[in-house]
């Protein structure tokens, strides 16, 4: 176990940053506010739909209320997009046709789009006949050099950047490294789709990409914008143009977003998003809590202490295996379900390697509560996010076995 001492110690460290967290905690809580007043939201909207879902007043107000915090022109945030990987496929396939190339800036995307992109013979991109090119970071950064050569020679339809560290020992993209980017790629004369994956990395600042030029991103319900309470789907949101196409993708051109019914209630999507700020405050509190104190401990940890948070993601590097699976456990078993379950790695559906994921959650799999996970590989690093209050994430660091 870790000493209270310690954790004290590294919490008075904190308070500027932790200051600085309420703040930006208050501005996206009255930005989500000021969504759900303009689009008059009503008991009437949390009532769940049957059938082909015509008229669906909670579903059409819950993606123009979206859209107005993301400072976009249209938005579906829906229970039938099953995943983040799933909300980025529907922008893919959506957007690139056969013979277009897009290109990804922030290197190799998470491993399960591998699939999605370079699959043999089951729908994959590659199936399709669109090309995928990958630059690669520059000291963990975009080579903005690169790009704009790249960009001198060839036409992409698609610019692709992921805004997570993914599986990668890097920082993730701040609203500034996003915003700079945009205007690199603009000046280059590139008018097609900037796409962004934006798992993990919502209201981490007091603006989203697409109030930075992004054209359009997409994530998962079920993590930062999903509050904890979101209990299934995902979102697209961004320029009207992108979003109807991948709406198309969704359903079917000939009916979009006019369809699509919820026999459940709306209300947890809603609620969801309400808490979700004050949410994502709590996770990245315990995300530096936590590494400030295993820093001290001397364990290596991302991001560090004198950087900026893109996501909710601390990454923890150990020195074997053994050590990378006894951490996962330890966060399983500080968790307010299945606490009692040992976690072993596992051949997870889109992975490369073997997965050990550690997920005591209310909501399957939803890792804006705590959680941890890590390929099992060299460097053996683990992922640890989440965290649905501060006093959650500094009970389960109190209780580690290092």
């Amino acid at each position: 176990m870790i000493e209270e001492a310690l954790i004290c110690e590294c919490e008075e460290r904190l308070k500027d940053k932790f200051a600085r967290l309420e703040k930006i905690s208050l501005f996206n809580t009255e930005k989500v506010l000021n969504a759900f007043k303009k689009n008059k939201l009503a008991l009437r909207h949390f009532n769940p739909t049957t059938g082909y879902g015509y008229g669906d007043e909670g579903r059409d107000t819950l993606n123009a209320v979206l859209a107005d915090i993301f400072g976009a022109e249209a938005a579906v945030m829906s229970p039938n997009i099953v995943s983040g990987t799933h909300a980025i496929s529907l922008c893919l396939y959506g957007i690139l046709r056969p013979n277009d190339t897009f290109v990804s800036i922030t290197g190799e995307p998470y491993d399960t789009l591998s699939g999605v992109i370079r699959g043999e013979n089951d729908g994959s991109l590659k199936d399709f006949g669109i090309h995928f090119d990958v630059i690669d970071l520059k000291n963990n950064a975009i080579d903005l050099d690169a790009v704009k050569k790249y960009l001198s020679e060839h036409k992409p339809k698609m610019v692709f950047m992921q805004r997570s560290r993914g599986y990668e020992w890097r920082p993730a993209l701040t609203i500034d490294d996003i915003e700079k980017a945009v205007r690199l790629v603009r000046s280059c004369g590139f008018d097609g789709c900037i796409f962004m994956d934006n798992c993990y990395g919502e209201f981490v600042e007091t603006k989203e990409p697409t109030e930075v030029g992004v054209d359009l991103a997409a994530g998962s319900a079920i993590k930062n914008i999903g509050g904890g309470v979101v209990p299934t789907g995902g979102y697209v949101v961004g320029a009207e143009k992108y979003v109807k196409l991948a709406q198309n993708r969704l359903t079917a051109p000939s009916i979009g977003g006019e369809v699509g019914s919820y026999a459940f209630t709306y209300q947890y999507f809603y609620e969801g998003l309400f808490l979700a700020p004050h949410v994502v405050k709590e996770a990245l509190k315990g995300s530096w809590l936590t590494g400030a104190v295993l820093s001290a401990l001397g364990y290596d940890t991302s991001p560090a202490l004198d950087e900026n948070a893109g996501d909710i993601i601390r990454a923890v590097r150990f020195d074997t295996e053994g050590k990378l699976v006894a951490f996962i456990n330890n966060i399983q078993k500080n968790s307010p379900v299945d606490s009692f379950v040992e976690v072993l790695p596992w051949d997870m559906p889109g992975y490369e390697e073997q997965v050990i994921m550690a997920a005591g959650c209310f909501v399957q799999g939803a890792s804006v509560e705590l959680s941890a996970d890590a390929p099992i590989k060299e460097p053996y690093i683990a992922y640890m996010q989440g965290g649905l209050t501060y006093e959650h994430v500094k009970i389960a660091l109190k209780n580690l076995q290092l």
